[in-house]
């Protein structure tokens, strides 16, 4: 199996006709984004050595070897940047994660029966959220807080729901019958 990888920021722009991109970092202080070695796109198919060069309102600057032009650098707008899980430091806190830590773990309710998988997490503002995949196949989401999510136990691959969350998945499942 080839190692986790996680998405440490993401070029949305492009700044000067040098070939400079505007970057949303998603590292806790945003020009560590540099220091984890070469990044690469998605698929793997590309490598980046990247320089942070300085900030652009609330985003980042950098410059990727062998970029030295708009038009060039213009075309890389939407590329993600990945650095493998390896790279990254140990977390000492029992309470946090890294995301790609939490996607594909079993969903299992309070009684430890599985009903799901972690299949994403997102934080569109307004805090942290998790999307599941119930064995029906339909995928919810629900807050990622200790009201729902309880427990996580990464060693062993899993996560439990509170029958609150259950219960809000449930009653989806009535509201669609006829």
């Amino acid at each position: 199996m080839t190692e986790k990888r996680v998405c440490l920021g993401k070029i949305v722009g492009v700044h000067g006709i040098k070939g400079e991109f505007k970057v949303k970092s998603f590292t806790a202080i945003d020009t560590d984004i540099a220091s984890y070695g070469p990044l690469e796109d998605k698929f793997s198919k590309q490598s980046f050595s990247i320089k942070v060069t300085g900030h652009s309102k609330d985003l980042l600057r950098i410059k990727i070897k062998g970029v030295d032009d708009r038009t060039l650098a213009e075309t890389m707008i939407g590329t993600e940047l990945y650095a493998p899980r390896g790279v990254l430091p140990e977390l000492k806190d029992e309470e946090t994660f890294y995301e790609t830590d939490l996607v594909g773990l079993t969903v299992l309710d309070e009684n430890k029966k599985e009903v799901a998988k972690v299949i994403g997490f997102y934080n569109f503002g307004a805090g942290d959220i998790l999307e599941i995949k119930l064995s029906t196949g339909r995928s919810e989401m629900l807050p990622f807080n200790k009201t729902y999510v309880p427990e996580i136990n990464l060693e062993e691959g899993y996560i439990i729901v509170t029958s609150t969350a259950m219960v809000f998945i449930e009653d989806d499942e009535d509201s669609n019958k006829c």
